[in-house]
C-alpha cells in the first residue's frame, strides 16, 4: 500500500537567505553568556547587542541602511553593565527596551531614521530588581505595559510612562527565571525556570495557577505560548541532555500533550510561533538548522514540515512582525538570523506562482495597535489583539502613540546647590568612616601589644 501524505499547504515552505548586500554586516555582537536572542526587530529597526567596554551598549540599525558597519556606528550606551535583553513597543515602533546587568530596565526613544549619535539618556529608567534584569517583553494587547524577568527571582510588570512597577511577582520562582512570554491576549505569563520547572502566572493576582515539571536536563530551557490555539510550548534537554520540546495544555499541567526528543546537539532550542499561518519555528543556537511544524488542533498536534539548512551557526534570532512581510512573494514569515558577525533576514514563502492576493495564507494579522489602556488592564479587562488585513498591503494606520514619560524624583537632574549639599554630605560620610578606620587601627595595635 503506498504511504499517505498528509495534506498541508505549507508542505513546501522554503527558506531563502538575502543576498549579502541587503545583510548587516561586521557587527560586534555582545560577547555575554547569558542566554537571550540577542537581537529584535520591527518594521522599521533592528536592535543588536553589541560588545563594548566600560558598561552595555546595543544598536539600533535602520532596515534600509544595510551593509557593512563600523567602530563609528551610533549606539544606545546608557547602561553601565552589559545589555542582556531588548524588545521593541509593539504599538510604538520608535520606542525600545532594554534590560542588563546595571539591576534596571531602561526605555530608549529611537528617532525616525536611527540614531546619528550615541543615545546616552534613556526615556525611562525602570528601577526596582536587586539584581541582573534579563529579560524584557512588552504585552501584546495593552499600551505602555512591560514585563521584566530578573536573577532576584522575580517578574515584575511595570508601567513604563510612569517609570513604576505596578505588579510584582516576588518568591514564588527557586532559581534563575530563563524565559518568559505573554499570553495572546497579554492575561497570563509562562516562565521556565532553572529549576526545571513550568509555571503559570496571574500577574494581576500576583501568584501562580500552575506549575509542572517540564525537562529534566540541567541546561537552558524556553516556552512560549502557541496564540489563539492557547496551547503553552517548551524546549529544553532530556536527562541525557538529548534536546527535547514538549507541547502543554494551560488548564492541565499533569503531563504534556507531547514529549518528543529531536537530536543531541549541545545549543538550546529557540522557538518562534507564528499564529496566522499555525507555523513554529525551532532555531539551535549554534547550529545553522531551522526545522518548522505545522500546530493542529487534534492529536498528534504537532505536523513536521522541513528544515533550513545552513553551514554558518546562528547565535541569536528574532521573527519580524507580520504586518512587515511581503505578500506579493507569498512570504509568511521573515526572520533575523544573527550569526558571530553578521545579521541576515531569511524569508520563508510558499511556493505559488500567482499575482492575486492569497487570502488563504494571510488572514488577519496582529495590526500593531493597542486595545487597551495601561489603566484599563491593571484594571482587570482583558481584550484580544487588534488585527488589520494585508490586502493589497499593509499600511499603518496613523495613530497619535506618543508616550509621556513622567520622570521620578531621582531621575530629574539635580541643581548646583543640591549637588553641593550631596557632595558635602559624602565627604563628611568619608571622614567619618575614615576616622572610623583610625580607631580601629589603634585598637588592634593595642590588642597585639
Amino acid at each position: 500500500m503506498s504511504k499517505v501524505v498528509r495534506s498541508s499547504k505549507y508542505r513546501h515552505v522554503f527558506g531563502t537567505p538575502f543576498k549579502k548586500e541587503l545583510c548587516y554586516d561586521e557587527l560586534k555582537v555582545t560577547r555575554s553568556a547569558w542566554d537571550t536572542n540577542l537581537v529584535a526587530c520591527n518594521p522599521n529597526f533592528i536592535a543588536v547587542l553589541w560588545e563594548a567596554a566600560g558598561g552595555g551598549a546595543f544598536a539600533v540599525l535602520p532596515w534600509s541602511q544595510s551593509g557593512k558597519y563600523d567602530a563609528k556606528t551610533p549606539l544606545v550606551t546608557g547602561h553601565k553593565a552589559a545589555v542582556l535583553d531588548v524588545d521593541f513597543n509593539p504599538f510604538n515602533d520608535n520606542l525600545v527596551a532594554s534590560a542588563s546587568e546595571d539591576c534596571t530596565a531602561k526605555i530608549w526613544s529611537i528617532p525616525d531614521g536611527g540614531l546619528k549619535d550615541n543615545a546616552t539618556e534613556a526615556a525611562q529608567t525602570l528601577n526596582g530588581h536587586k539584581r541582573k534584569v534579563g529579560s524584557v517583553l512588552f504585552n501584546p494587547v495593552a499600551n505602555n505595559i512591560l514585563m521584566t524577568t530578573s536573577t532576584d527571582f522575580s517578574v515584575k510588570i511595570w508601567d513604563i510612562e510612569k517609570g513604576s512597577s505596578v505588579l510584582s511577582v516576588d518568591a514564588q520562582h527557586a532559581d534563575i527565571i530563563q524565559s518568559a512570554d505573554w499570553n495572546r491576549s497579554g492575561s497570563l505569563v509562562v516562565t521556565s525556570c532553572k529549576d526545571k520547572k513550568l509555571r503559570l502566572i496571574d500577574p494581576r493576582s500576583n501568584k501562580v495557577t500552575q506549575e509542572a515539571e517540564a525537562h529534566a536536563g540541567v541546561k537552558g530551557s524556553r516556552a512560549v505560548w502557541l496564540g489563539a490555539k492557547e496551547k503553552i510550548f517548551s524546549t529544553g534537554f532530556g536527562k541525557t541532555s538529548e534536546r527535547e520540546y514538549c507541547l502543554w495544555d494551560p488548564k492541565d499541567f499533569s503531563k504534556p500533550l507531547v514529549r518528543t526528543n529531536v537530536d543531541t546537539a549541545s545549543g538550546i532550542f529557540m522557538p518562534f510561533y507564528d499564529n496566522d499561518t499555525n507555523v513554529l519555528f525551532l532555531a539551535g543556537k549554534g547550529d545553522g538548522n531551522i526545522r518548522y511544524y505545522e500546530i493542529v488542533d487534534e492529536s498528534p498536534y504537532i505536523h513536521y514540515l522541513s528544515e533550513f539548512k545552513s553551514n554558518t551557526p546562528q547565535r541569536g534570532m528574532c521573527m519580524l512582525p507580520k504586518r512587515a512581510v511581503n505578500v506579493s512573494d507569498c512570504e509568511i514569515v521573515r526572520l533575523m538570523k544573527l550569526g558571530v558577525k553578521l545579521c541576515e533576514p531569511i524569508s520563508f514563502q510558499v511556493p505559488r506562482k500567482s499575482e492575486i492576493f492569497q487570502d488563504d495564507l494571510f488572514p488577519d494579522c496582529y495590526a500593531g495597535e493597542y486595545a487597551l489602556t495601561a489603566s484599563e488592564w491593571l484594571g482587570g479587562k482583558n481584550s484580544e489583539p487588534k488585527t488589520r488585513s494585508l490586502a493589497p498591503g499593509f499600511v499603518a494606520k496613523k495613530v497619535n502613540n506618543e508616550v509621556n514619560f513622567e520622570k521620578k524624583e531621582e531621575d530629574k537632574p539635580m541643581s548646583e546647590s543640591e549637588l553641593k549639599s550631596e557632595i558635602e554630605k559624602l565627604n563628611k560620610r568619608v571622614a567619618f568612616l575614615e576616622a572610623e578606620i583610625v580607631k580601629k587601627d589603634a585598637k588592634i595595635k593595642e590588642l597585639s601589644s
